[in-house]
């Protein structure tokens, strides 16, 4: 009855020992032994979040697949759905609470600021299926022509810059937006930290609660606001304060120069780190790019692992039960991720390709192979030796002109023959000095 319960290679990264924990923590551990016993549940929610284009009976097929000299259970559709509202969401939400972290150590390359590690806020959006109780609980959007697409879910995500991994994730209804959820995460923020954010979390309130936990921050404002400037630096950021809390403004010139042309952006950034001499502004404004580091874990999770596909569940505790074993399921690639390329000196985690990864653990889910550990321990294992064999070049200065939304259809972009290509770009920064306010 056990038997089926497995992640492939990357139960040894959430072993049997984890998921029994959380199961009597959460006192969801089975009263009498049933087809599919509460450890199994676990790792099947965990299996489907990997295998997103498959029904739970098909991913039961999968974990089963090189189970044919073990007479396993039958099992139906009925009999899954029975299990995982017995299961409940507190199981998958501990399991979470465990695995969550930076996934980083000292020598993790370009994981940390000048000894602050560097993380970013941010949040997205994903969708559910159209059922009466998740129209109910959260609504849908709306055009001239009434309501219209799924309604969705708010995620939003605390994610080291260095690897990717999830810090803390906070979800729920849309209309308490990004800032609401986020609040939730000053819980994961502490001194040591250099918290990246974009306009969206700029507001003062939001900005005090994070100096509150003795974080840094790091956020681009927005060109409406004008802050006093109180004081001059010499690296050419001013003093400033917004409500009772004394800000660094950096203010700037980026321009980018590819083989298209040439464009000019202005960009003002607050900071609370207040010494200019050891944290020069031309260096802030370098590390700010770090922020599009969590809008790669978005595309991870909502690309490379949805396939940008609707979540399965149709009732509210069942979504929160999905989220919380994807988000889970992508922190257990990004730990298998970090330990290959922390076993390689100098390998920057940028380089490893999320994809190799994620069709590596499928095949290792699908062939039930690397379960349980040998006598000789293999810290990198066959999904990081895949990952190293297939590492990528060098990031390079690149830049993706966005797209101009438009009513048309994408066969009318085709035809008006818009360029979305990616260019290789170069940069330059000018920090613009303003004059002392009256």
């Amino acid at each position: 009855m056990f038997a089926p319960g497995h992640l492939g290679e990357l139960t040894r990264i959430i072993p049997f020992e984890m998921v029994d924990a959380v199961l009597a923590e959460t006192g969801a551990v089975q009263q009498r032994l049933r087809k599919i016993p509460a450890r199994v549940v676990v790792y099947l929610l965990l299996a489907a979040a990997l295998f997103e284009d498959c029904g739970y009976l098909a991913v039961w097929r999968r974990l089963t697949a090189a189970l044919e000299t073990i007479p396993v259970v039958k099992i139906t559709g009925a009999g899954l759905w029975d299990a995982r509202r017995r299961l409940g969401v507190r199981p998958m939400r501990a399991l979470f609470d465990l695995l969550r972290g930076p996934a980083t150590v000292i020598r993790t390359r370009g994981a940390r600021f000048k000894g602050l590690l560097a993380v970013a806020i941010d949040g997205t959006y994903l969708d559910v299926p159209d059922s009466p109780p998740h129209r109910a609980r959260l609504g849908k959007g709306s055009n001239r022509f009434g309501t219209a697409g799924y309604p969705q879910i708010c995620l939003t995500a605390l994610v080291a810059c260095g690897t990717r991994a999830i810090l803390d994730a906070a979800f729920g209804p849309r209309s308490q937006g990004e800032t609401g959820h986020g609040r939730r995460l000053m819980r994961s923020l502490h001194a040591g930290m250099i918290v990246l954010l974009d306009r969206g979390f700029s507001g003062n309130a939001f900005l005090t609660a994070v100096a509150a936990t003795e974080a840094s921050f790091l956020a681009r404002i927005t060109a409406t606001r004008k802050p006093p400037v109180l004081a001059r630096f010499g690296d050419g950021s001013h003093l400033s304060r917004f409500g009772a809390l004394e800000v660094r403004i950096i203010e700037c010139e980026i321009t980018v120069t590819t083989s298209q042309g040439r464009r000019t952006g202005l960009y003002r950034l607050a900071t609370n780190l207040l010494d200019h001499h050891r944290y020069p502004a031309s260096d802030l404004v370098s590390l700010y790019h770090e922020r599009w580091e969590v809008e790669s874990a978005y595309f991870a999770i909502k690309k490379t692992m949805l396939g940008r596909r609707v979540l399965r569940s149709t009732t509210p505790p069942g979504i929160a039960q999905e989220v919380y074993a994807l988000l889970s399921a992508y922190q257990a690639l990004r730990i298998a991720i970090a330990d290959a390329t922390g076993a390689t000196p100098g390998t920057d985690p940028d380089r490893a390709s999320f994809s190799v990864a994620l069709r590596c653990a499928r095949d290792q889910i699908v062939q039930a192979a690397g379960i349980i550990a040998g006598t000789t321990i293999d810290l990198v294992g066959t999904i990081g030796r895949t990952v190293l064999e297939h590492l990528m070049p060098a990031r390079r200065l690149r830049i993706s002109p966005r797209a101009v939304k438009r009513p048309l259809s994408r066969y009318a972009y085709k035809s008006l023959n818009i360029d979305r290509r990616t260019y290789t770009a170069t940069l330059s920064i000018n920090i613009l000095t303003p004059t002392i306010s009256p």
